[in-house]
């Protein structure tokens, strides 16, 4: 099966794993719900460290190093977003992850994003502003008010931010390892993290949350395996842009399962969104 299709699974995979933390674990605190939602992927991803590790050197560890700060605080931050606003408001701002990768270009680099850039980071706002268009219609202070009370939204806004540092040393590592064993010694550390939580709190181990725990634990894995072999495959960005899209399916879920409201409209937005994240990452970031 080609890239396209592990990508995709990828992208179904993240969404299907949020819609289920959104609906089943709202009564836990974020850390509890990071802690469940990284945990219970460890028996999936664990049997490829018994594979042949590859040569790791002293870059591999610093960057984890340095990554695995930034990946808590996105991971609290992201089930702290599910759990205050509705997935059709809070995933569509993931796609300000490549917005944010030329804005650290412009400031830091002085690099001034490209005509397709522009274009990407005026469907990626233009979107997040017809999120909010039921509340706001035509009056941009009724739409950012709304935006701002929306405390699930802006914190998916900061995740994003944090995912802009992150990809880029998360590609780090992977030139110093290797992708399927990045992928999964890099989740199987995170999820022992929070083994001191699933040992202290037995409400996380009761009867009814592991089988959800190893559902959630499941996709996880999924997503992580099937985007290292997408990645693999393919170019980077190619592969980062299909899996962008999984807020499309995240918005879908959304007024399938969770019965929110305003979804056709938010699925416009989003893919207006999601579009402009393809756009950058192919064309806007080279």
């Amino acid at each position: 099966m080609g890239w396209f299709f592990w990508a995709l699974l990828s992208a179904f995979s993240l969404a299907t794993a949020d819609v289920f933390t959104k609906k089943y674990l709202k009564a836990f605190s974020p850390w509890q719900m990071g802690a469940i939602r990284t945990f219970y992927a460890i028996p999936f991803l664990l049997p490829i460290l018994f594979l042949p590790w590859p040569s790791l050197d002293k870059d591999f560890w610093f960057t984890l190093f340095l990554l695995y700060p930034l990946e808590i605080l996105a991971l609290i931050l992201y089930m702290a977003a599910l759990k205050l606003s509705p997935l059709s408001l809070t995933l569509p701002f993931l796609s300000f992850t490549p917005v944010f990768l030329i804005l650290t270009g412009w400031l830091i680099l002085k690099e001034l994003p490209n005509l397709w850039g522009g274009v990407g980071i005026c469907l990626v706002v233009g979107g997040s502003y017809l999120l909010y268009l039921p509340r706001g219609f035509l009056n941009l202070k009724s739409v950012f008010t709304a935006f701002w009370r929306e405390k699930g939204s802006l914190l998916m806004l900061f995740v994003a931010l944090i995912y802009a540092i992150t990809s880029a040393l998360g590609k780090k590592a992977i030139i110093h390892s290797n992708p399927l064993f990045f992928g999964a010694f890099y989740y199987v550390g995170l999820g022992m993290f929070f083994l001191p939580s699933i040992s202290k709190h037995p409400e996380l181990r009761q009867k009814n949350v592991i089988p959800l725990g190893l559902i959630l634990g499941f996709f996880i894995a999924l997503m992580i395996i099937s985007h290292v072999i997408a990645i693999s495959q393919t170019k980077a960005v190619y592969m980062i842009s299909v899996k962008r899209l999984s807020p499309v399916f995240g918005v879908i879920y959304g007024g399938i399962i969770l019965k929110e409201k305003h979804i056709p409209l938010r699925l416009f937005a989003t893919g207006c969104m999601c579009l402009g994240a393809i756009i950058i990452y192919i064309w806007g970031l080279g």
